[in-house]
């Protein structure tokens, strides 16, 4: 079955946020959400993003969503699949991996 690659995108910040300080930070979540949704569901394309929300990409879409979990005071990381928050704070693969598998993706 020919799938749509997805794009997740992590938003965070270097610092931690503060209702989260014993979890791991916004790039490791990234790192680690890279590494175990390639494993689950290898051979199969996706597209994940890093987007620090104090110094956001040029693109419209991810820069305003940026502004909008600092201004919304989301806890981040936050991860977006296809557009649809998946997680916040602290992501369950769970949840991610169910969102995936609504896209045709099939553990491997």
């Amino acid at each position: 079955m020919e799938r749509k690659e997805v794009e997740i995108v992590v938003y965070g910040a270097e610092v931690l946020c503060p209702s989260c300080v014993n979890l791991p930070s916004s790039k490791e979540t990234y790192e680690w959400l890279e590494a175990a949704i390639s494993r689950k569901y290898s051979e199969q394309p996706f597209k994940i993003v890093y987007v620090d929300i104090h110094n956001p990409p040029s693109e419209e879409a991810k820069k305003e969503f940026a502004e909008k979990v600092i201004e919304e005071d989301m806890f981040y990381p936050v991860v977006l699949l296809e557009g649809k928050i998946v997680g916040e704070g602290n992501p369950k693969l769970k949840t991610i991996y169910a969102e995936l598998e609504k896209y045709g993706y099939v553990p491997a």
